[in-house]
């Protein structure tokens, strides 16, 4: 009873963690291990458009080049309120002729913000962003974003993969699963391979033929899902193409035996429940592909064609065969002889 009681605690223990990392990931995967804070400076003399002002840049620096993820804080240290909205300026000439303050574009706005305070904006996408101060509209300055794509295996955290493929013992502590993918890095519009096999956790020796569910879970939406699926002896392995950038989940649940290997049963204790596992990594935006024509082929499908090939290789062979055994064995026409040897015969 104190082992059961102590395999719930590990199973709820384990229910509680997943569930925390999926809030964490799905909230706002934008938030990874390697983003950066930035601070703009908007200087004193910022408020005066003339050319001789303490201020040698309204904003400082006036273009800042960053990834996607990361915040940049704006701190006020003139002597007048400011604002960081998001858009086209006048120029520090084109105010002073005519009525334009310049355009706005909605994307983000500090509003007014006095001496000494600060404002802060994390960019989660991609591009140049233009920016100015609605107040004084010849203050103009410019934030680029890139996406940061590491070149190493990640979890959604953007955590660094430091053994990979990347071993995971489920709750119940009987199996073990070492899950991988290629290509390391996924980016969208390109096929990726889920790779995994299964080990007895005790014995670290290989399960073959094991029954299980898995799913993919794509910015917390389920894109894929196969239930009752069985491993073969040399492990098994899914195929996907994602359309859109975003965290992605794969989980492996209700593990068990299907039938005997050797003609040995292999039998766990306890429920299915306790056996599950979840990977995660990140999937970025590929800027080089906006489609696929690649097939997903699935390891059902990969059987098929293969019995497929199995067939038509004995099949044509056996055919071919049975012909030549008839064409040998056929009876054969008698050709007709003249019942008096040496006569030949002649017209009448």
């Amino acid at each position: 009873m104190l082992v059961h009681k102590t395999k719930s605690l590990q199973f709820f223990g384990f229910s509680i963690l997943t569930f925390l990392m999926f809030t964490v990931i799905d909230s706002n995967y934008k938030q990874y291990a390697y983003a950066e804070e930035f601070t703009v400076s908007i200087p004193f003399g910022s408020f005066n458009p003339e050319l001789n002002t303490p201020a040698e840049v309204w904003y400082a620096p006036p273009e800042l080049s960053i990834y996607v993820g990361d915040t940049v804080t704006w701190s006020n240290d003139d002597r007048e309120g400011h604002t960081v909205t998001s858009g086209d300026s006048a120029g520090r000439f084109g105010w002073m002729n005519t009525k334009d303050l310049g355009k706005p574009n909605g994307i983000f706005d500090s509003e007014r913000f006095m001496p000494g305070e600060s404002w802060s904006y994390t960019f989660e996408k991609e591009g140049a962003f233009n920016y100015f101060c609605i107040i004084h509209p010849w203050m103009a300055g410019v934030i680029l974003v890139e996406q940061f794509i590491p070149d190493y295996p990640h979890d959604a955290t953007g955590k660094e993969i430091e053994q990979f493929p990347m071993y995971q013992t489920t709750p119940d502590q009987s199996v073990e699963i070492n899950f991988s993918w290629e290509p390391q890095v996924i980016k969208t519009h390109e096929k990726v391979n889920f790779i995994y096999r299964f080990y007895d956790a005790v014995y670290d020796l290989p399960l073959r033929k094991m029954q299980y569910d898995i799913s993919i879970i794509h910015n917390g939406n389920q894109v894929f899902e196969e239930k009752d699926a069985v491993s073969g002896a040399g492990g098994d392995y899914r195929q996907w193409i994602y359309d859109e950038p975003g965290t992605t989940i794969v989980k492996i649940q209700n593990i068990k035996p299907y039938g005997t290997v050797a003609e040995t049963e292999i039998s766990f204790t306890g429920e299915t429940s306790g056996r599950l596992a979840d990977f995660s990594t990140i999937v970025y935006e590929n800027t080089e592909k906006t489609f696929s024509t690649e097939e997903i082929v699935q390891p059902r499908q990969t059987l098929q064609f293969y019995y497929e090939i199995a067939v038509a290789i004995i099949a044509v062979p056996a055919i071919m065969l049975l012909v030549a055994i008839w064409y040998m064995w056929r009876p054969k026409k008698s050709k007709k002889t003249s019942v008096y040897p040496g006569r030949k015969s002649s017209p009448i």
